[in-house]
């Protein structure tokens, strides 16, 4: 069977991705083919272009999808014809219009759920829980610090974070972004100002958080941890503005005897009862309406250099999506 997809020869630039017919083999056993009904666009994606996290060439781009089951291997029993399925966690390669997948990576969307919401949110929300309840598990009554409360996880984490009783502190960086996010968070900072840290020390009562969530990397690193509390834990999963730098573990320990990580998704999610009750516990959250998450912008599958290039100069709100 003959598909399109994004494919990549090189790393580089948006100009590098490019719409090509593609083969696709036949199914093998406990494999899936899908066609895509909506894709996810994450800013993972871009470092997988750019070469910031280097694939193997040539390759596809994207991670994350909803479709619609057509054709099944041998050896599947739990999945049919005609099941609507999303997946974050089967390798790059979700910029197209059919894919082939591995059973095991996929999880049933519930009926309620839109196409658009399954393959741009999964992901997020996904991310949103590891945060929240295993990395850093909240609790009622706590303060926390999320950067990029506007972006497509902050918005959902923020949401999510406040429906189990915390108290939110985010963070954006324009005025634009300022009055969305205060939808969502008690308190919404610009961390394009220079006093940033100051305003955090003082919703805190000059205490700080006991948690930084950081999507954002470079830019608020620094005073991420000048934010935290005694023995709070600087969670870095992003890079948005750049990589953090190399530091010198002796300044966490001047700072308050702190606690650093970056992690990923997949070391939350590795093996399936833990895909499946990751994405369940989001799938929850949304049918209690805890979280109502946004669908920014879409694009077609041959837009997807527009689509990275808004992006990457942070012109998007909550989640963007491809249409093959």
């Amino acid at each position: 069977m003959q598909t399109t997809r994004i494919e990549i020869q090189q790393h580089g630039g948006v100009e590098v991705m490019a719409l090509v017919p593609a083969d696709l083999p036949p199914l093998g056993a406990g494999e899936v083919l899908l066609q895509h009904l909506a894709i996810g666009v994450n800013f993972i994606d871009t470092y997988h272009r750019s070469g910031l996290y280097p694939l193997p060439m040539p390759s596809g781009l994207g991670l994350e999808a909803c479709g619609e089951i057509i054709a099944l291997g041998h050896g599947i029993h739990d999945l049919q014809v005609g099941d609507r399925v999303a997946y974050v966690g089967a390798g790059v390669g979700a910029y197209a219009r059919h894919r082939i997948v591995s059973a095991d990576k996929l999880v049933l969307v519930p009926e309620a759920i839109p196409n658009e919401v399954a393959a741009g949110t999964l992901l997020r929300g996904m991310t949103a829980q590891y945060l929240l309840k295993r990395t850093f598990a909240v609790q009622a009554g706590q303060t926390i610090l999320f950067h990029a409360a506007a972006g497509g996880v902050g918005q959902i984490a923020c949401q999510w974070a406040q429906a189990l009783g915390v108290r939110v502190i985010g963070t954006v960086g324009s005025a634009e972004k300022a009055e969305q996010a205060s939808a969502w968070c008690d308190h919404v900072i610009d961390y394009s100002d220079d006093d940033w840290v100051a305003q955090v020390r003082d919703l805190t009562d000059g205490q700080g958080v006991p948690v930084v969530y950081d999507g954002v990397g470079v830019a608020t690193f620094a005073g991420s941890l000048d934010c935290l509390a005694m023995r709070g834990m600087m969670v870095s999963f992003g890079n948005s503005s750049g990589a953090v730098p190399s530091f010198n573990p002796g300044l966490l320990a001047q700072k308050g005897s702190l606690f650093f990580t970056r992690p990923t998704l997949g070391h939350y999610t590795a093996n399936r009862a833990e895909l499946v009750e990751t994405a369940q516990d989001y799938f929850a959250a949304l049918a209690k309406s805890w979280i109502t998450p946004q669908i920014g912008q879409s694009y077609a599958l041959a837009d997807v250099q527009q689509a990275h290039l808004d992006l990457a100069a942070r012109r998007t709100q909550g989640s963007t999506i491809l249409l093959p």
